[in-house]
């Protein structure tokens, strides 16, 4: 059995999944904001609940914003600012009396689609997360590439490419640079360009509505979206080449961004036929979750084993 943990801003999500990926049980709480040991004590809970309910020891991976960095062994570049600097696998280890795995949560949704979902056909998978933020992941042969820096399909934080100068130099990004992917890509990114045609302000789900049902502005929008989208993803295509682009997130849903796509970013990828296919994701929110249990691949299950000593 496999225990994945979604930790998150605002709740923490469990799962468990058996070894073919059926889901056997599932649980969320609230995230105890801003408390490192409360948080380490839910995701425990939850473990222990799940055991217990299922009668079965398993192994557990957590998907979490930020990563471990390679030096410390602590987590950095988190927006759960209690998390950063500390050692939260080795920590929440102590607490379950075996490994821990701890993986970013744009890899956690990569793996997820890579394993068992829209890019299960795929050898090389890049897994694109656009919403609030805008993530990537890579995941080769069903295992997460992480990176020497452990920052690898950190697409966001690269300057949108081939961009031109009335988009430059763009909204500042949280990184504090300026032209990020991820100032454009982003839900507030496409209100913004809304809002700069109409001088009105609607959320990304509001823009798409709109534009469905036939407002210009709305359509407009969209359309310079599709275009930076198909720039972006066109730079990943020319540096990793994947089988596979599986995009998700909340603006994953938006209809429209999928007509053209293709052609579009063969008009910048450096290639004559574009092979790589661009689909959405199967297991949609559920991605992050299932993800973190398939950080323990099957056949790879040291809780197992320790719990048949």
């Amino acid at each position: 059995m496999r225990i994945g943990v979604d930790l998150g801003g605002t709740k923490i999500e469990a799962v468990a999944l058996d070894d073919g990926g059926a889901e056997l049980w599932r649980r969320r709480v609230a995230t105890p904001v801003g408390d490192y040991n409360g948080t380490l004590a839910a995701i425990a809970d939850l473990a222990r609940k799940a055991e217990q309910e299922l009668s079965q020891r398993g192994t557990i991976g957590i998907g979490t914003p930020g990563a471990i960095s390679a030096v410390t062994g602590m987590i950095k570049n988190s927006n759960s600012t209690c998390l950063i600097g500390r050692p939260l696998d080795s920590d929440l280890g102590e607490l379950l009396h075996r490994p821990i795995r701890i993986e970013n949560d744009a890899n956690c949704f990569a793996l997820s689609e890579a394993t068992d979902g829209a890019g299960r056909d795929g050898r090389v998978v890049f897994g694109v997360i656009l919403g609030t933020g805008v993530g990537g992941g890579i995941v080769i042969d069903k295992r997460v590439v992480g990176g020497r820096n452990c920052i690898a399909g950190e697409w966001g934080h690269n300057t949108l490419p081939w961009i031109r100068q009335d988009e430059w130099p763009g909204a500042q990004c949280y990184c504090g640079k300026f032209g990020c992917i991820e100032t454009y890509l982003c839900g507030a990114g496409l209100a913004r360009q809304y809002q700069s045609m109409t001088q009105r302000s609607l959320s990304a789900t509001d823009i798409a509505a709109a534009a469905h049902n036939g407002d210009r502005a709305a359509l407009n929008s969209l359309s310079l979206y599709r275009d930076r989208l198909a720039r972006s993803l066109a730079s990943i295509i020319n540096v990793l080449d994947p089988d596979i682009i599986v995009l998700g997130g909340g603006l994953s849903n938006i209809e429209a961004l999928y007509a053209g796509l293709g052609d579009l970013i063969l008009k910048f990828a450096f290639t004559d036929v574009l092979h790589t296919k661009i689909v959405r994701a199967v297991h949609g929110d559920s991605s992050g979750v299932r993800g973190a249990a398939w950080l323990w691949p099957v056949g790879e299950a040291p809780a197992a084993r320790a719990a048949a000593r």
